[in-house]
């Protein structure tokens, strides 16, 4: 076993870059609408050779918006179930389809897949955008489909800060309290990509710690690009066993950062 990653525990695939949102506080920048995806069958199998070698505990998809790519989302997670990796998440804002059958469909094989921890990214940033009353109907239908479910808010500053954002933010988390859906701690927004292009006034002061970066001597969670790329290496052009064995870091600044969930 390789001795940085020893600890290894978790394995996150961000599925796609193409998003249905246009937040002014995503650390990606802008997307598009439509982007490149994970292969599905080749990530699948990752899980299972990684879960081999490793006590792998969670796995879990985001992008992006990943349900814009459902078949590498559901591949995943079934292959999580079948080797009874406890926790089996998703991030996802919950706007793929304004088709009530359709929003069906997707959330009965988010279940039949075995997701079992469904983070829905709700707050004043992703509702400049997308409706919220889709939103709500996609998580009625994944509540009605037994998925748990909890809402993940992006702040701005911190949680207690006064600022119109938040507010707002405040107001919507209590917009699903008739739903019984309950809201986790969520993140802090890090001062990055489009977030320090429209938010900058909000990071005038001490720059926060990036909670994303991991460290390349003790890696804890590999991170699946959607081109393939991992650990220095990509799984399109060498077999993921042989990328991990082969990792090496070069450097307390080659960090990666990854879209953890700081509840994790």
């Amino acid at each position: 076993m390789n001795e940085h990653l020893k600890h290894l525990h978790k394995i996150e695939f961000v599925i796609t870059n193409a998003c249905t949102g246009r937040c002014k506080h995503c650390s990606e920048g802008d997307h598009t609408a439509r982007g490149a995806s994970i292969d599905p069958q080749i990530a699948a199998d990752a899980v299972r050779k990684i879960a081999a070698k490793y006590d792998i505990q969670t796995v879990m998809t985001f992008g992006g918006e990943p349900l814009l790519y459902p078949d590498a989302v559901l591949a995943i997670m079934t292959a999580a179930k079948a080797l009874n990796i406890p926790k089996r998440q998703i991030i996802t804002n919950g706007y793929f389809s304004k088709d009530p059958a359709r929003i069906r469909e997707m959330t009965e094989g988010l279940a039949e897949s075995g997701v079992n921890d469904l983070l829905l990214s709700v707050d004043a940033f992703h509702q400049e955008t997308i409706p919220l009353d889709v939103v709500k109907q996609f998580a009625a239908s994944a509540k009605a489909c037994g998925i748990p479910i909890r809402l993940q808010p992006a702040w701005l500053v911190r949680v207690d800060h006064d600022n119109p954002y938040n507010r707002r933010t405040y107001e919507i988390l209590e917009s699903f309290t008739d739903m019984e859906i309950s809201a986790n701690e969520g993140n802090i927004i890090f001062p990055e990509g489009n977030a320090l292009k429209y938010l900058a006034e909000y990071f005038a002061g001490e720059t926060p710690e990036n909670p994303y970066a991991e460290d390349p001597f003790d890696v804890r969670c590999v991170s699946f690009a959607p081109n393939g790329d991992v650990l220095g290496g990509n799984v399109y052009q060498c077999d993921i066993v042989d990328i991990l064995e082969n990792y090496r870091p070069q450097g307390k600044d080659m960090a990666s950062e990854h879209k953890k969930n700081k509840t994790e």
